[in-house]
């Protein structure tokens, strides 16, 4: 069953901030303590997940996987590297393969790490086209992530929806879809 885009900022408006009255003070929201409670029972799921990037790495050869999960973004996140740049600094991109625990939704999107003397430098970010060395890693991982989590991939066009949110460092009009289920920080990956 897919849900359209208002459903999903229905969804999301549960969990994320309409106003910045909360930034300005010491008490969370009642919307981040529901995100709070909610990461705290899916928690409980981090062996499945867990599970899931050991079982990528044996079905997926030539990548490194590593959980880039953070409790500030409502999803999972798992990321793959090519396996010939693992350990940093000499990662030259990433797929990244985020479900949210806000909706039964998924997304896959790349990052290119620039360099600048012995660390990753400055990124570029793929959302929409990914590169064609990217693509096959990306279209592998949607179809594990839709297998075994019974998600639905969120479309792009719906996906850039902008959304009356505020989350984390986005504001609206600059607030997507994307930022308010998945993360406002794509580029920002271990």
């Amino acid at each position: 069953m897919s849900l359209t885009a208002q459903q999903l900022l229905d969804i999301a408006s549960q969990y994320r901030d309409t106003t910045r009255d909360y930034y300005l003070r010491q008490e969370a929201s009642p919307q981040h303590e529901r995100l709070a409670a909610l990461w705290k029972q899916e928690l409980l799921k981090l062996d499945r997940w867990h599970a899931f990037i050991r079982s990528l790495a044996r079905e997926m050869p030539g990548f490194t996987f590593g959980d880039g999960t953070a409790p500030l973004s409502p999803c999972f996140r798992c990321v793959a590297y090519p396996a010939t740049s693992y350990p940093h600094p000499s990662v030259p991109w990433a797929v990244v393969g985020c479900v949210s625990i806000l909706a039964p939704v998924y997304t896959v999107y790349g990052v290119e790490f620039g360099r600048e003397a012995p660390v990753r430098g400055g990124s570029t970010l793929y959302l929409d086209d990914l590169p064609d060395f990217m693509s096959a890693v990306a279209l592998g991982l949607g179809t594990k992530l839709e297998a075994q989590f019974h998600v639905t991939a969120l479309p792009r066009e719906m996906a850039r929806t902008p959304v009356p949110l505020f989350v984390e460092s986005k504001a609206p009009p600059e607030t997507t879809l994307f930022d308010a289920l998945f993360t406002d920080r794509p580029e920002v990956i271990p």
